[in-house]
């Protein structure tokens, strides 16, 4: 295990779930989903981990996260990278999730409010995209904003199941994909439900 995944974990094991939860803040130790609101879940911390060290941070890395939520997962991805572009769709979180984040001392997250599906292009390209809802495809837009050498992780498949896919872009543009896992995503709403 390097160093950089031991410090993940590390830090993992001391972000306090509940502070990121409005409502159920007495489940936040359980290893499950649970809802935040708005249709929407704070993903199951042994997932976010997963996502995160699958994803490979190194400190360059310029982020971009679809799928702000509670703001769980955008805070585990900022302690570790140089910055995170992260967008959510639904106005109450995104409000609340900037909030929470700038309380807890981050200052290299930047917030949008906009529909995720096709990416924040103006920033492109980035090293790392996480994306914590699922398409029923890998979107295009996403694809081109990821920089050489880069890594995306997204959930892709049906409502009911999907993968979870490693998506890497080699030195001349090729696409790699492994699936990591099977997993249950709230649907990423946009272009690409």
């Amino acid at each position: 295990m390097t160093n950089q995944n031991q410090d993940i974990i590390t830090y993992f094991q001391k972000l306090d779930r509940s502070f990121f939860m409005d409502v159920h803040k007495e489940f936040a130790y359980m290893d499950e989903a649970i809802p935040i609101g708005h249709e929407q879940t704070i993903s199951q911390p042994s997932l976010v981990l997963e996502m995160t060290l699958a994803l490979d941070l190194q400190p360059y890395s310029k982020v971009l996260e679809i799928g702000t939520g509670s703001g769980f997962q955008t805070a585990l991805l900022a302690a570790f990278s140089n910055s995170v572009y992260s967008i959510e769709r639904i106005a109450a979180l995104h409000e609340r999730a900037k909030a929470r984040l700038e309380m807890a001392g981050f200052s290299n997250i930047h917030f949008k409010l906009d529909d995720g599906s096709t990416g924040w292009e103006e920033h492109a390209p980035y090293n790392r995209i996480m994306v914590t809802a699922a398409a029923t495809q890998v979107p295009r837009e996403l694809i081109d904003q990821l920089g050489i050498g880069g890594k995306m992780i997204i959930p892709v498949g049906t409502p009911l199941l999907q993968e979870l896919l490693l998506l890497e872009k080699d030195e001349d543009g090729e696409i790699h994909t492994a699936v990591l896992d099977e997993v249950r995503f709230v649907p990423l709403k946009g272009k690409y439900e």
